[in-house]
């Protein structure tokens, strides 16, 4: 049975309440208003015909009152996910989304340009293969190819770990500017396992190590009795986007196994990184 934790695995109607405003379709949910379905429905409003609101039309829209638009217009327009005209004080959709949406885009070329080779990477180690982006703090599997031996790590697609203690999130962190390293690095190290490093200036240390190499390794160090190794995806701008991971029991995957991986999981990621685009000059 599959475990969404990325764990070591073995193979085996709500009545509307009275008094309450006719809301549009998609904003009350069984019958219920909800502030983050409101939210929600309040950024679908806009289109291309319609990119900038006002208060009164999204009340209108939305079939909530003035003050309840003013409220969650705040709350949106302080974390950019709205922005109001000054000129005429409508608002229209914020920065922050194309960030969100620019995310999801590079997620879903990334995952469908890699499958090929990343098949090929299982079929040449026998392990799982895994396929990771950059989240914040931490990083989301977008693509997962179990290993066929019935032990063996599974990562479910959109399961999520720090990025400070995973080879695939090292392998990403490495090449990133020192802001974003030193966000990831302050959000909280916890000690997942006892070999889990939790000291930033280490920590600094082995992101330089990987960048030197070219991969990262994982001992032990996000799940007790799992090893892993990684390396940086690039864009078409050289930007690295993602990382490939090869992943397995410490009773499979000794060091020497490990180092005799690199070469594969290097060659894997440069290839799908020329899929992206990137175009290799000296070094990588």
């Amino acid at each position: 049975m599959n475990d969404a934790s990325g764990r070591l695995a073995v193979r085996r109607p709500v009545a509307r309440r009275s008094g309450t405003r006719k809301a549009d379709k998609g904003v009350r949910g069984a019958g219920r208003l909800s502030s983050v379905g409101t939210a929600i429905a309040l950024l679908k409003c806009f289109t291309a015909e319609e990119h900038e609101l006002g208060v009164s039309e999204l009340s209108r829209k939305l079939g909530v009152a003035k003050s309840t638009v003013h409220r969650l217009a705040r709350t949106l327009i302080a974390d950019g996910m709205l922005e109001q005209n000054a000129e005429n004080e409508k608002y229209r959709l914020g920065i922050a989304l194309f960030g969100l949406g620019a995310l999801v885009r590079r997620r879903m070329n990334l995952s469908s340009e890699a499958r090929q080779d990343l098949f090929a990477l299982r079929n040449a180690t026998g392990e799982t293969v895994q396929l990771a982006i950059l989240d914040g703090a931490d990083i989301m599997f977008v693509y997962n190819l179990e290993s066929t031996q019935a032990i063996r790590v599974n990562s479910d697609i959109g399961v999520r770990k720090p990025a400070f203690c995973t080879a695939s999130g090292r392998a990403i962190l490495a090449y990133q500017p020192d802001e974003a390293v030193g966000q990831a690095l302050a959000s909280g190290l916890g000690r997942r396992t006892p070999k889990t490093e939790i000291d930033p200036a280490r920590l600094r240390k082995l992101l330089a190590e990987v960048a030197a190499r070219g991969f990262a390794v994982e001992d032990e160090e996000s799940e007790v009795g799992m090893r892993a190794i990684a390396a940086p995806v690039r864009g078409a701008g050289g930007v690295v986007v993602g990382s490939v991971a090869v992943a397995g029991p410490v009773q499979r995957l000794s060091k020497d196994t490990l180092a005799r991986f690199a070469p594969e999981v290097i060659r894997t990621a440069q290839a799908i990184s020329a899929r992206l685009g990137h175009q290799f000059r000296s070094g990588f």
